[in-house]
């Protein structure tokens, strides 16, 4: 049986996308909220090697994000954030150590602002808009480069395969 391009890519972005909502989801505890180290998030790094990831990453973020329960202007801003950053990251992949960049820089403005409007009237997370981005970038940091950089170079190890 000969398997076409497009059935590959398919199946690529299906599991990169059912990994990362699972991963999101059942580490929700840490997952979400204002300080939030997405384990899923080391998965950004996954465009250097395919562009399958580039949609895998938008639809599992989808799903994690209507899960999270912060309503549609997450579920919207935040996957298209995602989106973005991992369509970055393809655009990167020639500078390896770059790669984890766009999902730290989008996704701390992007959701830091979505945090921010979602948490404008609760007290007891209100903060500077400015913080709620620190804290997003905090997250970001300690899953592109502490988890997904040290995946990154142990994948290359079996580039051919992809």
């Amino acid at each position: 049986m000969k398997i076409t391009k497009s059935t590959k890519y398919l199946v690529q972005a299906a599991a990169i996308g059912a990994v990362y909502a699972v991963l999101t989801i059942a580490l929700a505890p840490i997952s979400y909220g204002i300080m939030q180290v997405r384990v899923s998030e080391a998965m950004t790094i996954l465009p250097y090697f395919t562009p399958a990831a580039i949609p895998g990453l938008f639809i599992g973020c989808l799903i994690a994000n209507i899960y999270g329960g912060l309503g549609i202007i997450d579920i919207v801003f935040g996957s298209l954030a995602t989106l973005v950053a991992a369509f970055l990251s393809y655009k990167l992949r020639k500078w390896k150590f770059l790669v984890p960049i766009p999902p730290i820089i989008i996704n701390a403005i992007v959701v830091g602002i979505v945090l921010y409007y979602a948490f404008l009237y609760e007290p007891q997370f209100k903060s500077p808009l400015i913080v709620i981005m620190g804290w997003v970038a905090l997250g970001q940091l300690i899953s592109c480069y502490g988890l997904g950089y040290p995946l990154m170079v142990m994948l290359e190890k079996y580039r051919h395969k992809f």
